[in-house]
Order: structure tokens, then sequence, then C-alpha cells
């Protein structure tokens, strides 16, 4: 009888492929997560893959002894209560090698559309472009480039290394902190074939947080609390930039707009948001924050990359 896996917030054909050739059995049906307990037991399901929008809480591992494997298409876990999960000797993987480039792409879409104000151009141009496109114009000339800029990179993985890997390629400076990172080579491929290799160390939190002019949170590293709060933006820059696109815990969001109203953050690029998939009205209607709905990874690329990632540990652990 073939293993079943529900992908309960989608898989890729290719993903999908590999496992059917495998005998895996895969249901790509979008289950409520109030249903999810009742059709995983009914369906005798022992795969469950997510990615940020199920929740697979310690009811569900509890409740459905069928599960020997939760997967999550991406690289944050916060939706998975993975220590419970592996304490049931339940198998718990994810795709850190798949979405790497994609999200460091979405990095430098924010980071540009912050220092060319296109996020409140876009907002502005449709409604008052017309009457009011020279007092545009000129609200928007003070836009700055980022080559010869520092890029401060907090969470120095895979993404964090591909980010560093575009800011080099773009000439700025970049600095890296991550306690679990003392240094990492990063290397730029080129059209032509040429290769260039750069070694780079990591640095202080204080450091990076003093001499950035950009700030960018990528898998940040594990800690309880906020990766920046109140103490860490009193020590950046006048009119830094932020990104965020590691995980919304990683930033108190009232501290970020308390800088932003203080002139003390120029902008901030957010793709994910302390309450997902409610995040603050007030910081959705901020003027000077760009915003993606966790989309970091949604690329058709990345997701091809992601189902093979998660179809190929599944069939070494399940089969």
């Amino acid at each position: 009888m073939a293993i079943k896996i529900l992908a309960n917030d989608g898989l890729s054909e290719a993903g999908k492929q590999y496992l059917e050739k495998n005998n895996f059995e895969v249901i790509t049906t979008k289950v409520a997560q109030n249903q999810l307990i009742d059709y995983i037991n009914k369906h005798q399901i022992e795969g469950l893959l997510v990615r940020s929008a199920t929740q697979v809480r310690k009811d569900i591992i509890e409740a459905c002894p069928s599960l020997k494997l939760i997967g999550r298409g991406g690289v944050g876990m916060d939706n998975i209560d993975v220590e419970y999960a592996q304490s049931k000797r339940l198998h718990v993987i994810n795709t850190p090698a798949s979405s790497a480039n994609s999200v460091a792409e979405l990095v430098f879409a924010h980071l540009f559309t912050g220092v060319r104000f296109l996020h409140d151009a876009n907002r502005n141009m449709p409604l008052e472009g017309e009457e009011r496109f020279n007092e545009l114009k000129k609200s928007y000339t003070n836009g700055v480039e980022l080559r010869g800029k520092t890029l401060g990179i907090i969470g120095f993985g895979r993404i964090g290394q591909a980010v560093a890997r575009m800011a080099i390629g773009l000439r700025m400076n970049v600095l890296a902190y991550d306690p679990k990172v003392s240094e990492a080579t990063v290397e730029l491929s080129f059209f032509d074939g040429q290769t260039l290799s750069f070694n780079l160390r990591t640095v202080e939190k204080e450091q990076l947080l003093m001499n950035a002019d950009f700030i960018t949170l990528n898998n940040s590293p594990e800690q309880k609390g906020y990766v920046l709060d109140e103490p860490e933006f009193a020590m950046m820059k006048e009119g830094v930039g932020i990104i965020n696109l590691a995980r919304g815990g990683a930033l108190n969001e009232i501290a970020l707009m308390k800088a932003l109203d203080d002139d003390k953050v120029a902008f901030a690029g957010l793709d994910v948001f302390e309450n997902e998939p409610n995040p603050s009205v007030h910081l959705l209607m901020h003027p000077q924050v760009s915003l993606t709905p966790h989309i970091g990874a949604s690329t058709i690329e990345a997701q091809d990359r992601i189902g093979m990632e998660l179809a190929t540990q599944i069939v070494n652990l399940l089969k």
C-alpha cells in the first residue's frame, strides 16, 4: 500500500511526480486547520507537508498516531512544534538549500524600493500623479545609491551568504553577524565561467549595528525575544534602512514604528510579521514601509527546488 503524503500548502509538480514514481500517494487537497486532525486520521496520513500557512502544534502531533514525518517547505519552522514532534519520534524536515537565492533577491527588491521611494510612489502616483506630478517628482529626489554603502547582515547561513554575494556584486561593503558562524567563503560566479571568492569574517552585533547603512535580518540567530528591539535601534546610524525576511518575532514592530516616526530609521522592508496572517494595520499603513505577504521563497524556481528537496528526503526517510 502506498504511503500517503498530505501536501497541505501545496507541492511543486516536480516533487509530486518524484514521490509518485517512488510509490507514494500525494494528496494536495487543502484541509482547513480545524479539520486537519480528523482528515489525517481518516486517511491514515503518514507525512504532512506545510509551508507557513498551516500550523502543526502539539494537538495535531498528539492526536494523529499515523504521522511519521512533518515537512516544512522553506527554512523557518516557527509554525511547527519541532521538539515535541521529535520527542514522539517523528521526522521533522525543512529545505534550507532551496530558497536562499529567491529570498536574497527579495531582500534587494525591498532595498531598491526603499532607497528610491518606490513603495510610496506606487501608492501616490495612481491617486495623485495626474494632478501633482511635479510635486511628487520633487518629493522623491533624495534617493541614494547602494554602491559603496555598508550592508549589515544578521544571520549568516545560506540566505545571509546569498545576500552577501549580491551585495558584493553591487560593490557594497558587507558586515555579517552570526554567533554560530565565524567566517564564510562567498563565491561569485559570472556568465563567462569566471569566479571570485571572498573570505568574510563575522563581527560582533554591536559593531554591525553602529556601522551599517542598511540592516537585513535573514534566518536570524536563534534566541528568545527580539533580535532588533529599542536598545538595538538606539545603537544604529541615523537614517538606517531595515529589512526583515527572517521571522516576524525577530523584530519589535512597535519599536520599529517609533524609530520610523523619529527618523532614526528611514525605511523598512518587511516580508514577515509578528501577527501573521493579520499584521498590524498601523504597520501596513505606514508610508515608510515596503510590504510583501511572506513571499520570500515564492518563485517558480525556488518552489521546484523545495519540492524536490522535500521529496528526496521523504523517500530516504520513509521508503
